[in-house]
């Protein structure tokens, strides 16, 4: 069976969401979904089951610190896409507006308190759109999934897995546990989570914002 690239990305933002009551529910759903992804090897696939797994055996308060000591403290393993590329600078407020603009444009009305660069957000967002700008989206921002995936195996934590399946949905070069762990980079200065947009219409949206 072949899973809908939509469903694969809703699971996927549904791991990185903070792991409250409803997504400790939400986990046998997501499982069921990651079992027949296609689009990723079976390494990853069993790296985010055991992800699941996890999830589903920690007492909650644990798993809930582990979340914020992993990205919630520091720039390094952010999943503020941005924050890894204009830091504090002036030109990620620009980037931010042109980002959110560009989800406007598809009819998505974003919801929530979420910034418009957190990548669960970016997840949903491309999961209401083609197989084509999915990839070519991921692929632009690549190196940053990459730099925070490869952080991520450094402190051998599951999450990892979700940036493997990522790498791999986009066709990229995945994540590499032997890679040099570097600063963060380009600093100007030192299912069922709510969903992040209002409504699935989709016309055409503008090109990435997420280039080098």
């Amino acid at each position: 069976m072949r899973t809908d690239h939509s469903l694969v990305l809703r699971a996927l933002s549904a791991l990185l969401s903070y792991p409250q009551a409803d997504l400790r529910a939400a986990l046998p759903d997501i499982g069921a979904v990651v079992r027949t992804v296609s689009d990723v090897n079976a390494t990853t696939r069993d790296e985010l089951l055991a992800l699941i797994d996890e999830l589903s055996r920690s007492d909650p308060l644990d798993a809930e610190a582990r979340f914020v000591d992993l990205f919630d403290r520091g720039r390094s393993t952010s999943l503020n896409l941005f924050e890894h590329v204009h830091g504090d600078g002036r030109e990620r407020g620009a980037a931010m507006l042109d980002l959110r603009q560009r989800y406007l444009d598809a009819g998505l009305e974003p919801s929530g308190n979420e910034l418009p660069d957190h990548l669960p957000v970016l997840l949903e967002y491309l999961s209401c759109r083609d197989v084509a700008e999915m990839r070519e989206t991921l692929g632009d921002c690549a190196h940053i999934l990459r730099a925070v995936g490869n952080r991520l195996l450094h402190r051998r934590s599951r999450y990892a897995g979700v940036f493997g399946a990522l790498l791999e949905l986009a066709r990229v070069e995945g994540l590499d546990p032997h890679a040099p762990i570097p600063p963060p980079e380009n600093l100007d200065a030192t299912w069922e989570e709510r969903p992040a947009f209002a409504n699935d219409r989709a016309p055409p949206c503008r090109p990435s914002d997420f280039r080098r």
